[in-house]
């Protein structure tokens, strides 16, 4: 039986992050990206220094999920605008995906948003990732679609959002 918990990352936390996200985000997009564009997108959102970036200039705040002690998966979510928040990131290991510690990382995250202030979150998924399905259990709505451009590639999304009470 997992004992999940939250611990409320800091700069230090960095390499556990990449660490994390070398684990989850290939076989997160295999199916959906190009290699080229898996390792672009990579290096570009999940560089050291862009991580420290979005910690100290962008105040993103990220979780950590913990496993009996055992860093498993974080999320990172920011003010958007009064009262709204956007979630960034949410990946758990794909070991981990299945056993509930989606779903208390993401009741985590909106905690802490409520806990800050915020009534809204939203997030964008990519339109082929299977993740839609788990966002709209967890109480998301599709409220459109937007194509961004990131470097020389495109990222097809939906935007999701939910309302916290």
């Amino acid at each position: 039986m997992p004992a999940f918990s939250i611990k409320h990352a800091t700069v230090e936390d960095i390499p556990l992050i990449i660490k994390i996200q070398e684990q989850t985000w290939e076989p997160t997009y295999r199916e959906i990206l190009t290699k080229e564009q898996i390792d672009f997108m990579f290096e570009k959102i999940y560089s050291a220094d862009s991580l420290k970036k979005q910690f100290t200039e962008e105040q993103h705040h990220f979780l950590i999920l913990l496993n009996d002690g055992i860093p498993e998966g974080f999320s990172s979510v920011s003010a958007d605008e009064p009262e709204t928040f956007k979630l960034h990131k949410i990946y758990v290991l794909p070991s981990t995906q299945g056993t509930g510690a989606g779903k208390f990382l993401l009741a985590a995250t909106e905690d802490y948003v409520k806990e800050t202030g915020g009534k809204k979150l939203l997030l964008n998924v990519n339109r082929y990732n299977k993740a839609k399905g788990f966002y709209e259990k967890m109480g998301f709505v599709t409220i459109g679609e937007k194509d961004i451009p990131i470097g020389p590639y495109w990222m097809n999304d939906y935007i999701l959002e939910k309302e916290l009470s």
